[in-house]
């Protein structure tokens, strides 16, 4: 899947999403080896260049497969070039493996509802495009602003639990509780 890059993208109205691609490691593997960024995504471990690679071949092979997988986010303002500000998407975690959303931004981009605007794409592309079911996250319990936004994306808390040894929140919403707020184009 070298260099495949699959004809998915989403806007909203300031982001663009789109596949991961090979030609974009150094840039992600520098937003997830970011000591706030990793913290919480590969619980303080800063991955080394040939996982991120791994990562994002997995990644390909998910879209291949079953239309999810990772997604880069991009500011959508024409001046804003293609810097990625974060990534996105579906993921498998723990054993047995269990899919949830993911999301994760650079730090210089906290704080700006950029990370729930990624997110709520996400939920209503698993909805609509996907014909999830339900669409579930997890987020260390310390992890307060991840919280936050999985609860402003519509989620909702159904439980709190050890999982890896970590004290974790577990959300999700069912596609009976989503609501469509046409954020796809």
């Amino acid at each position: 899947m070298k260099g495949v890059r699959l004809d998915y993208e989403i806007a909203t109205s300031r982001l663009r999403l789109g596949p991961v691609g090979i030609e974009e490691l150094d840039e992600l593997h520098r937003l997830w080896t970011e000591p706030d960024v990793r913290k919480y995504i590969w619980d303080g471990v800063a991955i080394s260049r040939e996982e991120a690679a791994s990562i994002i071949a997995e990644s390909a092979g998910c879209f291949a497969h079953r239309r999810f997988g990772l997604w880069t986010v991009k500011l959508a303002a024409a001046t804003a070039g293609e810097h990625i500000v974060g990534f996105c998407g579906f993921w498998y975690f723990r054993d047995p493996p269990e899919l949830e959303l993911i999301y994760g931004l650079e730090p210089s981009f906290w704080g700006r509802g950029l990370a729930t605007e990624a997110a709520r794409a996400m939920i209503q592309y698993g909805f609509e495009a996907l014909s999830f079911e339900a669409i579930a996250g997890s987020t260390d319990a310390a992890n307060a602003r991840s919280a936050r936004v999985m609860e402003r994306a519509g989620m909702t808390l159904t439980r709190q639990a050890v999982a890896g040894g970590l004290d974790t929140l577990f959300y999700s919403i069912s596609g009976s509780e989503y609501g469509s707020e046409s954020v796809i184009v």
